[in-house]
């Protein structure tokens, strides 16, 4: 990796800037119960027991959402939607009245493009489900006539699409864990080439299944530590045995530096770059040594004009597995270097589960408020730094960001060898 980068693109009226913030979590149903809770070293994670068709009950570790969804919409709409979109439109709807617009159908008026971007993982896992176990048990007569819109990829995307008019594109990335991450660098250049004026933008998850957790658990690759709920999930712990799955959502309004100026909006943070690369590697583990996402956090530095210097925070993607978290470790390594020293790594899941294809954009929400509020959250779990992680992690306090300038960087990885990275800016 080239240690200096050139300058990025011009600040200008087609700069990206974050105006709204929608959470919905296993922390809290919204922004401020959930930054809240994960400062003051919170944790969600507990453990849930589901009903097996033969024999007892099947027990696992997951970070269930604060709030249900369905009771923060009419109940017609949560009639008609997975569990996904429910989340997705909870945390949109948030996100869109934190921009300023005091309902989502006012968003498309006096000509404003509209666009939205949400990505998923797994999507509308626990609905097709169900509906196939009422095929099996009760005829195709008792099918559900939504299980084809809600078993698509785009249905959470599609539905906040209906919610904000979205007439200038909707779109649905998918790509494992990185989806929620890949939504906002699709944001970011619907932007930058002028083609919407305003983005809704970022990830749900809901697979809190019995299906998804037991494939997890044939990788290996959730924690087996049920004695110990709220310490199971460790991420770049010495003792970290894997994650804990979570479903939720965050969502994000990305707007043009013009367009908000125009209507005085507020302004949290700027997007300022990303990086996408792929491994090609293996379909479920990372290339050895980090390259691939060293490739992507580079990238996203170089798209920001940024110098790894001058970076002084990062959201890792940091699941708690052994190799996923070394991985990463040693892709900061390469990029950084000894700069290193001076940067405050959060590594979040501990608190809110591995909420997949939501993970990215939740982190996203939560390095703006790290950003905003200069403080950069805690590891709830963390006992120990692996000493081969090498990082500046930040343990059960937060940590306090200078005065100076801000900029963070974001790193998001999936099945399939996706690499997303994502820098940010104080809105200053």
């Amino acid at each position: 990796m080239s240690p200096r980068h050139a300058a990025g693109p011009d600040p200008g009226e087609r700069a990206a800037v974050i105006t709204g913030l929608g959470l919905t979590t296993a922390l809290g149903g919204d922004v401020p119960s959930t930054w809240r809770a994960l400062l003051g070293g919170g944790c969600g994670v507990e453990r849930v027991d589901f009903a097996a068709p033969e024999g007892p009950a099947q027990v696992y570790l997951a970070a269930r959402a604060a709030v249900d969804p369905g009771t923060a919409l009419s109940s017609a709409k949560a009639a008609q939607c997975d569990r996904s979109a429910r989340f997705a439109l909870v945390a949109a709807r948030e996100a869109v009245r934190d921009a300023g617009f005091p309902d989502a159908s006012t968003l498309s008026a006096a000509g404003t493009r509209v666009a939205v971007a949400v990505g998923v993982g797994l999507g509308g896992l626990t609905s097709i489900l169900e509906q196939n176990h009422r095929l099996e048990t009760r005829g195709a007569a008792r099918v559900s006539p939504r299980t084809i819109p809600v078993m698509l990829p785009n249905h959470p995307a599609a539905e906040v699409g209906l919610m904000v008019g979205a007439r200038a594109g909707v779109h649905a990335p998918v790509s494992a864990c990185a989806s929620g991450a890949e939504a906002l660098a699709q944001a970011l250049g619907l932007i930058r080439e002028g083609r919407a004026d305003l983005v809704v933008a970022g990830g749900a998850e809901a697979a809190l299944h019995p299906l998804a957790l037991a494939g997890f658990a044939r990788l290996r690759a959730l924690s087996r530590r049920h004695d110990d709920p709220k310490g199971a999930s460790r991420p770049f712990d010495a003792d970290r045995d894997g994650f804990v799955m979570g479903e939720g959502a965050g969502v994000l309004v990305v707007e043009s530096a013009g367009h908000a100026a125009a209507r005085g909006a507020r302004v949290h943070a700027r997007l300022t770059g990303a990086g996408i690369t792929n491994d090609s590697h293996h379909v479920a583990q990372p290339a050895p040594g980090g390259t691939g996402c060293a490739a992507a956090v580079d990238a996203a530095l170089r798209d920001a004009g940024l110098l790894p210097e001058e970076v002084q925070h990062i959201n890792a993607h940091a699941t708690s597995t052994p190799l996923g978290d070394l991985g990463e470790a040693q892709a900061l390594h390469k990029v950084f270097g000894e700069t290193l020293d001076d940067v405050a790594v959060s590594a979040t899941k501990g608190a809110f589960g591995h909420t997949l294809g939501a993970a990215g954009a939740i982190e996203a929400v939560l390095t703006v408020l790290a950003l905003r509020d200069r403080t950069a959250p805690p590891a709830c779990s963390l006992e120990r730094v692996d000493p081969e992680i090498g990082l500046n992690v930040v343990g059960r306090t937060p940590a306090a960001l200078h005065s100076g300038p801000l900029s963070a960087i974001t790193t998001s990885m999936g099945f399939g060898g996706h690499n997303i990275a994502l820098a940010f800016a104080d809105a200053s």
